[in-house]
């Protein structure tokens, strides 16, 4: 798998360091949800395919037209092939599947595969890609994880994901190795089931905040 504009991640994010990592349990929720998100200064989001409406809510928030939308716990070819028709520009898997990785390849989006070893980081560069997902991040090792994996491999990039919150947020982005941070605290489902979207657009302007240099 080469890399190039449009499997490249970074080029999709375009500088965006945050990843609002969401799981939303209504597709009513969409709407308002993009709308509080881009209010706060996000400018990609993650929606994960863990409940039944995923793919509407996606392909809500995609065309919202401020975020780039992604589509993350894509387990199989079959939801990145919906993933993508439904307007997800890039997927994110949360461990390292191949033929994930050469659908993504073939519909030519970005894929970012989930690691936790050496070994799996290894195969992730063996398959031509250049960033991958360390997850779950806090439960593996946080910070000092992640330079153990960066150190013999400084071509690699990371988007750790997993247990982090707004208070360990700066500390992750500060690593040379770190492309951006994925988080679920910005816009969690209970947020979602009260309806707080000026709590998520405070949330997200805060962590975009501490993201800017």
């Amino acid at each position: 798998m080469t890399t190039d504009a449009t499997t490249d991640l970074a080029s999709v994010l375009d500088g965006a360091r945050v990843l609002p990592v969401l799981t939303v349990p209504s597709p009513g929720s969409a709407g308002p949800l993009a709308d509080a998100l881009a209010a706060g200064g996000a400018r990609c989001a993650e929606v994960t395919f863990r409940t039944p409406d995923a793919e509407q809510v996606l392909k809500t928030m995609a065309a919202h037209g401020g975020l780039a939308v992604g589509a993350g716990t894509v387990l199989t070819p079959e939801q990145a092939e919906r993933a993508v028709a439904a307007g997800a520009r890039f997927v994110v898997s949360p461990g390292f599947d191949e033929e994930v990785i050469a659908k993504c390849s073939e519909l030519g989006v970005p894929v970012v595969p989930g690691i936790a070893s050496p070994t799996e980081l290894m195969r992730a560069l063996r398959a031509g890609l250049d960033t991958v997902k360390l997850f779950p991040a806090e439960p593996l090792g946080g910070i000092p994880m992640l330079r153990a994996l960066a150190a013999p491999f400084p071509q690699a990039r990371f988007v750790p994901t997993g247990g982090i919150d707004a208070p360990r947020l700066s500390a992750y982005l500060a690593e040379r190795a770190v492309l951006a941070v994925g988080g679920s605290w910005m816009a969690t489902p209970a947020h979602l089931q009260r309806g707080e979207y000026e709590e998520i657009r405070r949330l997200t302007a805060e962590a975009v905040d501490r993201s800017t240099p």
